[in-house]
């Protein structure tokens, strides 16, 4: 094979992987606090949602209103499916520190 096809061939994979994880959704949880407060996600879509938590201490990211419920270890991330979701707002917190760490998916 000659050099310029598989240049070709690399500019493609690698390509392919960004597309592959462009609709990929982050929450941050730092200093017992999500960021951002607010995530917007499509309507009518599943959706892939990492969590990292940045903390030393583990923390719980709980929605009744998503029926989700997962632990994250301290300094470690989890990936939450959720949808596809009818247009609103879906709130979530984390259990082990629930008055104070709280957020919100909303869905257009």
């Amino acid at each position: 094979m000659n050099r310029v096809f598989l240049t070709s061939l690399a500019l493609g994979a690698a390509l392919f992987m960004v597309a592959a994880h462009a609709d990929d959704y982050v929450l941050t949880l730092k200093d017992h606090q999500f960021a951002p407060k607010e995530l917007t996600i499509p309507a009518g879509q599943k959706v892939k949602i990492i969590i990292r938590n940045q903390d030393a201490t583990p923390a719980e990211f709980e929605s009744s209103d998503l029926n989700r419920e997962k632990v994250i270890s301290a300094n470690s991330e989890i990936t939450v499916f959720v949808g596809p979701l009818d247009a609103g707002r879906y709130r979530y917190f984390d259990d082990f520190h629930r008055d104070t760490t709280t957020g919100v998916i909303v869905v257009k």
